[in-house]
């Protein structure tokens, strides 16, 4: 979809996160046509970008399962929706008349629809630079690992101290060349078994060391490190760096379409609808007296703002959807 496009749909989700993903979904089983909007370049938000190797295991049907793939069984049971994915776009501004809803996005995209499912999580989160190499963003160095697979065979650096840094070392290491870990601290901020899988992994730690210089022709060739104290300086062959350094997150433009609060939360009722008629919040990003923050009740909570979202794109369409094993396929 180019810059500058208006088009139309029943439900717009901004967020292409567990519940984003899931009320598309769910608005496809119930006959509405979906748009989602998400900041990210990938669909799965913080699952896919923060944590995508990690094991889940409160899940309904799933002893256990990685991050990525259920973002990936999520994205597949969405499809049956048929929904337009505009990735990479801010939703900036909102615009709400008796019955019709409009958003536009940081990129001249505007989008039409009966409803808004703000699904957006933690908000728009924003990786924390490296303090240099700027210039080889996406040829060589990265803030996400969605696919692990793309740094097969590579010779891979990973900066950083914390869970995602540890978590993505250890994934890598049966696949990469190398994998070096460097950190500006000699203590990590890590699960404590991680990092005692990680002492005895083949990973190459190196504290308290810093990026002080990345190198190359037209992608990542070298790294230089420099200790803390600015005395000691390493130079190594690398082909991959991996920034994982934390990230911001924040509401950001939402923050201005008029949703009441509760606490740091988009205030809802029982159906997930938040002070303006036609726009309802689902997820982390909804709050209200009682909540519970979890994957599962994000789910619920889409398919509860569904539902009562029906209405108001069909008049005589019913709350109450039936069972979707009634449906025929």
């Amino acid at each position: 979809m180019s810059d500058t496009t208006v088009s139309e749909c029943d439900l717009i989700i901004v967020g292409a996160g567990p519940a984003g993903l899931y009320g598309a979904y769910y608005a496809g089983f119930r006959g509405l046509t979906v748009t989602v909007v998400d900041a990210l370049p990938h669909p799965g938000g913080q699952l896919a970008a923060l944590y995508p190797e990690k094991k889940i295991f409160d899940v309904a049907g799933f002893p256990a399962i990685k991050a990525q793939h259920l973002v990936d069984a999520l994205v597949e049971q969405a499809e049956q929706a048929k929904p337009t994915y505009l990735m990479g776009h801010v939703a900036t501004e909102l615009e709400e008349s008796e019955d019709r809803v409009r958003i536009t996005t940081d990129k001249g995209v505007t989008v039409v629809g009966k409803a808004v499912l703000v699904a957006a999580g933690i908000g728009k989160f924003t990786p924390r630079p490296l303090p240099t190499g700027s210039e080889f963003h996406d040829r060589g160095l990265r803030y996400f690992v969605p696919r692990l697979n793309e740094l097969a065979g590579e010779h891979v650096m990973i900066v950083g101290g914390g869970d995602s840094a540890v978590d993505w070392a250890l994934s890598l290491e049966p696949i990469a060349k190398s994998v070096v870990l460097v950190h500006r601290r000699n203590d990590f901020r890590a699960h404590a078994h991680s990092l005692g899988l990680l002492e005895r992994s083949s990973v190459d730690v190196l504290t308290p060391f810093e990026v002080e210089e990345i190198t190359g022709e037209d992608a990542v060739e070298s790294v230089t490190i420099v200790d803390g104290a600015g005395v000691e300086r390493r130079q190594l062959a690398v082909s991959s760096v991996v920034a994982a350094l934390g990230f911001k997150a924040a509401l950001g433009p939402i923050a201005t379409w008029g949703l009441d609060k509760y606490q740091r939360d988009i205030a809802v009722d029982r159906t997930m609808r938040t002070n303006r008629r036609r726009v309802f919040a689902v997820g982390d990003v909804a709050g209200h007296e009682d909540k519970v923050k979890l994957i599962a009740v994000g789910f619920a909570e889409a398919a509860t703002a569904v539902n009562h979202i029906a209405p108001l794109v069909d008049g005589s369409a019913p709350i109450v959807p039936g069972h979707s094993s009634d449906s025929i396929h």
